[in-house]
């Protein structure tokens, strides 16, 4: 049986060049950055090397680049970090994070609700964009800090992050971006975005998982939420993962090298899906039609009055005929649970829990999305009809 890969959101494919890279460090480069010996100075020279390629491309100061273990902890060392030094320091204790956003960031607003701290979910439209005039509205003397992701991992949605920087600059209070899913599909310069802080994964961008980058702007500060040595400026603790950080380096460089054409290659491809899908069955509801969005991301819904079906159970057709998707929502001991996004979004129960997510990347294939489309609409064309 073919097998194809269409779930590039969730995790990409290790690159080659990338890998080399890995491996000439793992075999080579074993020292501790922390130590003064040679070794010790070796790695020391690849990791501030890497620092300065990875700040290059997002447009900050070496300085500003601290390395963790990917996304999740970005995000969780900026939410608790600067809500617990916030509330030490001025008694700040109010945050605003966006509806739709990751669960690394939703759950460690929760986390914080439980000790305390005020929480308020900022809203999203029918489409998932938020509002810049309501973010104005629901800001207090409290608020220490907003984060809203530049795009959105399900549907592909991208935020006005410029414009709400310049609503939260005005007061004073920290802006953060979750731009795991645009790095490397469209431009992330700092310094364009106004953000303070700003959360990075390597493995969205065809590098190794379990490394990922915090930007956090000069003059920014955080309390440190990992603790036992001083390494990363005392920002982060723990040796620093010298083969991983190189990776990651090379495949930040090859992704901002290869962006525009990336572009426009899965912008192709979600065309050409769309219109299979499109023309060949009705009840569906595209998710990721609005503008702007990323182009690499396509979900689909099938209309609860129309099919009674589940997203566990296409996930299970289309991966028995080869083809591997995602439903684009979290997943819990095995189970697929409704979209919080599309709930946020207004959809229906039903119809958020039919729900499925194609992703693409630079080694998908035009055959393949077409493959993929014919056998979800033959499957589509198989489900039984509510009754009316």
């Amino acid at each position: 049986m073919q097998h194809t890969y269409l779930d590039y959101s969730a995790t990409t494919p290790l690159d080659a060049e990338v890998l080399e890279v890995i491996e000439q460090h793992l075999a080579g480069t074993y020292g501790n950055a922390s130590s003064v010996h040679s070794f010790g100075r070796s790695a020391k020279v690849v990791l501030e090397e890497s620092r300065e390629q990875i700040a290059g491309v997002i447009g900050a100061e070496p300085a500003e680049v601290f390395f963790t273990s990917g996304g999740t902890e970005s995000n969780n060392h900026v939410i608790i970090g600067s809500a617990m030094l916030h509330r030490r320091t001025s008694g700040k204790d109010h945050l605003l994070v966006s509806a739709t956003e990751h669960h690394a960031v939703l759950d460690c607003a929760e986390y914080l609700r439980g000790l305390g701290f005020t929480i308020t979910i900022i809203p999203v439209d029918a489409n998932g964009y938020v509002n810049t005039d309501v973010i104005a509205g629901l800001l207090t003397e409290k608020t220490f800090l907003v984060s809203v992701m530049h795009a959105n991992n399900e549907t592909g949605t991208i935020q006005p992050i410029e414009t709400i920087a310049r609503v939260t600059a005005a007061r004073g209070i920290h802006l953060h971006s979750d731009t795991v899913q645009t790095v490397g599909k469209i431009p992330v310069r700092t310094k364009d975005l106004g953000v303070d802080l700003l959360s990075i994964s390597a493995h969205k961008i065809y590098g190794p998982k379990g490394i990922g980058a915090l930007f956090i702007k000069k003059g920014t500060e955080l309390d440190p939420i990992v603790h036992g040595g001083a390494q990363e400026r005392n920002n982060r603790a723990g040796t620093e993962n010298i083969p991983l950080i190189a990776g990651f380096a090379k495949a930040m460089e090859l992704a901002e090298r290869n962006r525009e054409q990336l572009y426009r290659k899965v912008s192709e491809l979600k065309s050409v899906l769309t219109e299979i899908i499109r023309s060949s069955v009705s009840g569906v509801i595209f998710n990721s039609d609005s503008d702007p969005a990323l182009p690499h991301i396509l979900s689909v819904s099938l209309e609860a009055s129309q099919y009674d079906v589940e997203s566990e159970t296409l996930l299970l057709m289309m991966d028995l005929n080869g083809i591997a998707i995602s439903s684009g929502s979290a997943c819990t001991s095995g189970s697929v649970q409704p979209s919080h996004v599309l709930l946020a979004m207004g959809r229906d129960m039903k119809t958020t829990q039919a729900t499925i997510r194609f992703s693409f990347g630079k080694f998908t294939t035009i055959d393949e999305v077409t493959r993929a489309g014919e056998i979800f609409c033959s499957i589509v064309r198989t489900l039984p009809q509510r009754l009316m």
